[in-house]
């Protein structure tokens, strides 16, 4: 089957400022380049912003390169997308994006494949599932930038109070440990957010955990196959049903679970890296786990990346390329792994990160990432059948809900939007 990726973009990694790196060259770069690049913040707040790291990177880039300046502009993630396809729009692409997608630029034929652009040693240093992830019609456009996978994390004092002794292993487990949270006052046993902030997320992570996914071995959907429906009537019945959720699903979004959990409130829920700091800023002491499955460990675990791309607009392929191979250095991904709690996107940084006990807390997301499975970026369709998605699948798994129905509505959705965009 093949792997995908997702944005990070919706896990909801937000900083409040548009940020722009000035001091990193705006003119004309006298009788050099100045190159454009737009990029997410991953930070929160300014001391931590995402401008800092590029700040560093494109300093030192122009040193060794006095022809070439970077002028690089720093959005939040609610920003960032609209950004660059407002710029596109208007004829004023940026050299470079660093955004949650790239299939509709590649598909429009606005990009540089990466080997026009990158080194054979670096174009070969990305992890397979991530390049194959960046690939539109069998060629790479879109090139990893930050990665993580999923895991089950839960609270090890509530665990303990609740006389349970060990983490979730399956399904049932699952039950049984929210029951017993619940019966000690846990406010949210298992937190479910199919809030639409990021109900495609969740949604993937269950359906993998049941043994489906959003497409079959033939890159067509599956968002209505046997083992999805049996999943979350599952989830209908078995959780939300039985009152172990803590409320409605469809009005929990992703950032109020994590808040939650990092407040005390939650036993368990399904996490990203990020999560770590979030929850250890509190004092919560927590454990992970590979997702639980209905009778075993989950098969796969989602995976999650976003995409520097390159813009053929301004021509300038050979600096940009300088750049990118500069980029994707390991000293400079392990850094940005490492600055952001994400997992690197080449095999020599992982290597690096998986050597280094330091990063310990995040091996478990990084043994996962070469087998994990992801939404289907590269067809031009995901962007609607994702909005559907977010739309219709935290009703559906709501007491008044109708999983069945509602999955089959969603296929009929995507199958209509996959011809069309054919």
């Amino acid at each position: 089957m093949r792997r995908r990726y997702v944005s990070l973009a919706a896990a909801g990694l937000t900083a409040a400022l548009t940020l722009t790196l000035t001091g990193c060259g705006s003119g004309s770069g006298g009788n050099g380049v100045t190159l454009t690049l737009v990029a997410a913040d991953y930070g929160d707040s300014e001391a931590n912003s995402s401008r800092h790291y590029w700040d560093d990177l494109v300093h030192a880039f122009e040193e060794q390169n006095p022809g070439i300046k970077v002028d690089v502009q720093v959005y939040n993630w609610t920003q960032v997308d609209k950004k660059v396809e407002d710029l596109v729009h208007a004829g004023k692409a940026p050299d470079m994006a660093q955004i949650g997608a790239y299939a509709d630029y590649a598909a429009h034929g606005k990009l540089y494949t990466a080997d026009e652009l990158l080194s054979i040693p670096v174009q070969a240093d990305f992890m397979p599932s991530l390049a194959g992830a960046g690939e539109y019609q069998r060629k790479q456009y879109g090139m990893p930038f930050g990665a993580s996978t999923r895991r089950l994390f839960y609270n090890k004092k509530l665990f303990a109070e609740a006389g349970i002794t060990s983490p979730p292993q399956t399904w049932n487990d699952i039950v049984s440990d929210a029951k017993a949270l619940k019966a000690h006052g846990v406010k949210m046993p298992f937190a479910l957010p199919f809030g639409p902030e990021e109900t495609q997320a969740e949604t993937l992570q269950w359906m993998l955990a049941g043994g489906g996914d959003y497409t079959d071995n033939i890159d067509k959907y599956s968002i209505n196959s046997a083992e999805n429906v049996k999943t979350f009537e599952w989830l209908q019945k078995e959780l939300v049903g039985k009152d172990l959720t803590g409320g409605d699903p469809a009005k929990v979004n992703r950032e109020d679970a994590f808040a939650a959990f990092a407040d005390g409130n939650v036993g368990m829920l399904n996490g990203h890296p990020t999560l770590m700091k979030q929850a250890e800023a509190k004092g919560i002491d927590y454990g992970t786990v590979e997702l639980p499955g209905p009778n075993g460990k989950a098969k796969a675990t989602m995976g999650v990346a976003d995409w520097m791309m390159a813009f053929k607009q301004n021509g300038h392929h050979q600096q940009v390329g300088k750049f990118l191979n500069f980029v994707y250095s390991k000293k400079n991904v392990l850094k940005f792994s490492a600055d952001y709690n994400l997992l690197p996107v080449t095999t020599s940084a992982s290597q690096a990160m998986l050597a280094d006990d330091k990063f310990s807390k995040l091996h478990g997301f990084l043994n996962q990432l070469p087998t994990a499975h992801f939404y289907p970026s590269d067809k031009t369709s995901w962007p609607l059948v994702s909005k559907t998605i977010k739309a219709r699948m935290g009703i559906a798994v709501g007491p008044q809900g109708n999983p069945s129905a509602t999955l089959t509505d969603i296929q009929n959705t995507a199958d209509t939007a996959d011809n069309s965009a054919q």
